[in-house]
């Protein structure tokens, strides 16, 4: 199964489904399908999602892509992705993953037990 680190502030945000998408730059690609969140510093803690769609686009698309224009203006946005990936330009193409809630991945019927 395909998995992705997320930082420790993040991770309640997918447990109870508000955070339903992610934003990775130069990283392992991630295809539609099963994937594990692991928490980083805490590998025991994880979470199951269904990833629907992976969409390259430049950074400057991404918050309008993921409905989240208002929250993460551009300094907003720069700001928080350069707490991640320092070297990241506005106009870099990032991959968002969209997916499902843990609860609605776990009700799918080939849900890995």
């Amino acid at each position: 199964m395909q998995a992705l680190g997320v930082v420790p502030r993040l991770f309640p945000l997918i447990e109870t489904g508000q955070k339903t998408s992610t934003i990775r730059w130069r990283e392992t690609r991630i295809e539609p399908g099963y994937m594990r969140y692991v928490c980083d510093g805490e590998a025991t803690k994880t979470a199951i999602v269904w990833v629907v769609r992976c969409t390259d686009l430049p950074l400057s698309q991404a918050a309008a892509f993921v409905g989240r224009e208002a929250d993460w203006p551009k300094d907003v946005m720069l700001e928080g992705m350069r707490e991640h990936y320092p070297e990241i330009e506005w106009t870099d193409v990032v991959q968002i993953v969209e997916h499902l809630t843990p609860a609605e991945t776990a009700g799918r019927p080939d849900f890995p037990a």
